[in-house]
């Protein structure tokens, strides 16, 4: 109990995503689960995930693996992304072997995963307060075991695990987090119209020209791909890109 305490408190201190992912993937192959995919998106609609870019995919299968499940569209029919998105929880992959559960495009995805294999493991889905936020983990046992050792190890431990992952990740979401960066003035300037403050106050506040404002706030609607600034506070907030001490 000392050690499953002592790794939450490692998790809940850490003060990156770079750390928290070790912790977690290091801890996680203690029991047996040795490659972990994790995904994290606050634009799902009934056909879409969103945006790519605005997605948070943390991996460490290999990139002949994950070139070919990302990058070439496998995730979309990918079985246990359905049951993820209907449910929150943790799921078995026994239930792919359910007969009638699969679609003819998910037992492709299958037949992927065999081949690589990825043939057993859990899939974790978080809650979400909002219903276009989705996140959820799929939990890969090392090469060579089986659902059934996978079952066993979920009785002794699933209870820890299901909290070890739950921990992470809603220490995730207090961290910044997203591919589309955004420079320190994009962000000092983002951070005071948050604060309602119009582009004349932010150019007395930081002695700069009305138009050097401007330029700013472009580039930062530019950087996170939005039309108008209003959605630019709303993505940095997202992904914790503003009122952040040294993220840089």
């Amino acid at each position: 109990m000392t050690a499953f305490v002592d790794h939450l408190d490692a998790l809940t201190n850490a003060q990156n995503v770079e750390d928290l992912w070790a912790l977690h993937t290091e801890k996680m192959a203690t029991y047996g689960f040795d490659r972990l995919i994790y995904g994290f998106s606050r634009y799902v609609t009934s056909n879409s995930l969103g945006d790519p870019q605005d997605w948070v995919i943390m991996t460490n299968h290999g990139d002949d693996y994950m070139n070919v499940f990302i990058d070439q569209g496998l995730y979309w029919h990918a079985p246990m992304l359905r049951w993820a998105l209907e449910n929150d929880g943790a799921c078995s992959w026994r239930w792919m072997a359910t007969p009638g559960n699969l679609t003819a495009d998910e037992e492709r995805v299958a037949q992927f995963n065999i081949k690589m294999g990825v043939t057993a493991g859990y899939t974790m889905s978080f809650r979400s307060v909002s219903q276009r936020a989705k996140a959820a983990m799929a939990i890969t046992a090392k090469e060579g075991m089986t659902q059934d050792a996978v079952e066993q190890v979920w009785v002794r431990h699933g209870t820890e695990i299901a909290v070890i992952c739950n921990v992470f990740h809603l220490k995730l979401l207090t961290l910044p987090h997203a591919s589309r960066k955004l420079t320190s003035r994009q962000r000092e300037v983002l951070q005071w119209v948050g604060d309602g403050k119009t582009t004349q106050d932010i150019a007395v506040l930081l002695e700069l020209t009305p138009a050097t404002v401007e330029k700013h706030l472009r580039l930062a609607r530019e950087a996170l791909d939005v039309e108008t600034t209003a959605q630019a506070v709303l993505k940095a907030a997202f992904y914790n890109q503003m009122f952040i001490i040294d993220i840089d």
